[in-house]
């Protein structure tokens, strides 16, 4: 973690020489006196307390408390929140430093009263055992991963006051699984960190650990502690030893502002001692827990030189390496009567039984950043060979594309839906099959629910990717699988989707890769109809390849069997 040192250095006066040579002198030394310090105790529950020394001849302060946190305070002045639930009273010292590193130091103690308790997320976060009270019962130590095989294990967006209308997920930028990785998964110093979580009987105390292996990943934006900027995100030695004390406070941001009221946050800040951090360094030693279950967690920062900006981290408790293997169990589907498709075998524009457009650019290109403009001519979408054919096209610098849905013309609850597609290729490409709940024009998007059957980035060639969105788990927290198919743009693959009352089961080729529970809470449980796009860049597809010209998804067939 960083290193603050404090160096102190005494100057030796020098007489100058003239007719007579003066005796040197060394300039006096006063050690500090009068040490007193004067505390505002908050009297509404949260703990905190503001500290304020004074001394005479005091250049500097230290605060030293007895939960094993320091505090370097050069104007006297120091905050701290205190967690321990109920009215305790706590020792602390403050030392004041005078010129040439002389000190005098006091013993003080402050009577504080806190109420805010997650007595859960600690057990969560360590695999320890408390009371009801608080107290500890078993000791232990959980050892986090960063969760690289998910989409948006690292990502940025907006805070409140920048953009109010999306200030709650990484709009931004979110990482595609294992981006940032290296080819092994785990050749990046990103990726490589464990950090582990302690419950200890010493005071009820919970502790943070970092071993970065060596090695930090610094955002471009805060690499001066390093040596200065090099352009891009870069890995640079860096001394995270030793352990940190972790208190834990209420969230100060206003959920409530969130449009869907069914986004429901934790509400626990984790706040670290000693400038620790969660493995990529953005100058903050403070994270909300957004949600923590025993083997997931997923954490928002904000970033200590840009107040404009929320950096968003996904932790597992698997090693990166043991993350993303393919699942070798077989789609048994309980349905197994066809009751629509479309196997576009007739040439033309598609069949308008089945099939209407959407156009244009969207609202902030629909929702994503996209770059596209999607049209219904010939050119970006057609039947023809017995395949739908939807392209996108570089045209002089704009994107045109296609995209399709059923919406009022077929809509489905429940079902398996199989799809056989050959996919296009080329950086910012970001094809998709996937589906919407019927009712999204007044149950506004996430409450809708969204099921991708099937997405893919050219950016991330031959790894395909599944999800659902709904208001709890949406954009780059959305519940997501994905798995990696040789020659998906080369061959045809079958995408399927098994979509009942209690589970929705994702496989490639009968080989299943991600299940995701369903249940009466969700949004799952009604009717949704299908959509079939190639979008371009965005939030997910990425960058877009500067030779990029023109790419095609072709579809044999879509089908839905009940």
């Amino acid at each position: 973690m960083k290193k603050i040192k404090i160096i102190f250095v005494s100057i030796l006066a020098l007489g100058t020489i003239a007719c007579q040579e003066e005796e040197p002198t060394l300039d006096t030394i006063i050690v500090p006196s009068n040490l007193a310090v004067s505390t505002t105790v908050s009297t509404d529950g949260s703990g905190i307390v503001a500290f304020t020394a004074a001394a005479e001849n005091a250049i500097t302060y230290t605060y030293k408390f007895s939960d094993g946190e320091t505090i370097v305070a050069p104007d006297g002045k120091a905050t701290k929140r205190f967690t321990v639930v109920g009215l305790n009273t706590y020792n602390y010292s403050v030392i004041a430093y005078g010129a040439g590193g002389v000190s005098s130091s006091a013993l003080y103690t402050v009577e504080v009263e806190s109420d805010f308790s997650d007595f859960q997320a600690v057990e969560l976060l360590t695999g320890g055992d408390l009371s009801d009270e608080g107290e500890v019962v078993a000791t232990a130590s959980k050892t986090w991963y960063l969760a690289a095989s998910e989409p948006a294990h690292l990502g940025v967006g907006a805070t409140l006051a920048f953009l109010p209308d999306q200030f709650w997920f990484p709009g931004f930028f979110s990482t595609a699984p294992f981006e940032r990785c290296g080819e092994d998964n785990s050749g990046n110093c990103l990726c490589d960190d464990e950090l582990t979580f302690t419950l200890n009987g010493s005071g009820n105390q919970l502790t943070y650990q970092l071993n970065n292996n060596g090695s930090t990943f610094f955002n471009a934006g805060h690499q001066d502690i390093v040596g200065g900027p090099v352009g891009e995100d870069a890995c640079f030695e860096f001394d995270t030893s030793g352990t940190s004390i972790v208190s834990l406070a209420p969230t100060s941001v206003d959920w409530s502002l969130v449009p869907d009221p069914a986004f429901s946050p934790r509400g626990t800040v984790m706040n670290f001692s000693n400038d620790a951090f969660m493995g990529y360094y953005v100058s903050s030693s403070s994270y909300e827990i957004l949600e923590i279950r025993n083997d997931f967690m997923y954490v928002r920062t904000f970033d200590g030189n840009d107040p404009n900006l929320a950096w968003y981290h996904k932790f597992s408790t698997t090693p990166v390496s043991d993350q993303g293997a393919d699942n070798d169990e077989e789609l048994d589907s309980v349905f197994n009567t066809l009751v629509w498709g479309d196997e576009f075998d007739v040439d033309g524009a598609p069949n308008t039984a089945n099939w209407g457009y959407d156009l244009g650019t969207g609202d902030n290109g629909w929702g994503n950043a996209e770059s596209q403009s999607y049209t219904s001519d010939a050119s970006n979408v057609i039947v023809e060979d017995g395949l739908l054919k939807i392209t996108a096209i570089n045209d002089g610098g704009d994107y045109t594309s296609a995209r399709i849905q059923s919406h009022t013309k077929q809509e489905f609850t429940y079902g398996r839906v199989e799809a056989r597609a050959k996919l296009p290729t080329g950086g910012g490409t970001w094809p998709a099959i996937w589906m919407l709940g019927a009712d999204f024009e007044t149950n506004i998007w996430p409450a809708a629910g969204e099921l991708d059957i099937m997405e893919h980035v050219g950016n991330q060639q031959d790894v395909i990717f599944a999800s659902t969105h709904d208001p709890n788990n949406f954009a780059g927290n959305a519940r997501t699988g994905s798995t990696t198919v040789a020659g998906v743009s080369e061959e045809f693959h079958i995408y399927e989707m098994e979509w009942t009352a209690t589970e929705i089961i994702f496989a490639v080729d009968g080989q299943v890769y991600h299940t995701v529970s369903n249940n009466d809470s969700l949004p799952f449980n009604k009717d949704f109809f299908f959509i079939l796009n190639v979008a371009m860049g965005g939030t997910f597809g990425g960058d877009i390849d500067a030779n990029f010209m023109q790419s095609t998804m072709e579809v044999d067939y879509i089908r839905m069997y009940q």
